[in-house]
């Protein structure tokens, strides 16, 4: 049986650049949890169920500087990184 490379895998995710936006996330979540209860180590109440979800997607160049914001699971992950449709003026 074949064992992970863990330390592989890792080097891997560093030279994509998954590595930051990991850690860009982290900081956003301890920001919220920061916010809303004084304190990094408590799980804000109203992250309960929701992504944190960028307004600017950390894989086409965003980061926390351009904002975060709560959002339910389903309407994060739908967008796959997309920027939303522009409303058409006749509609």
């Amino acid at each position: 049986m074949r064992r992970r490379n863990y330390k592989r895998e890792y080097e891997t995710q560093k030279e994509r650049g998954e590595h930051d936006n990991r850690m860009e996330r982290q900081r956003a979540r301890r920001a919220i949890d920061k916010r809303d209860t004084g304190k990094v180590t408590k799980k804000s109440p109203k992250r309960r169920g929701k992504d944190v979800s960028h307004n600017v997607a950390l894989a086409q160049g965003g980061s926390n500087k351009d904002g975060y914001r709560l959002e339910s699971p389903s309407a994060n992950r739908s967008r796959n990184g997309q920027k939303p449709k522009k409303k058409s003026k006749h509609a």
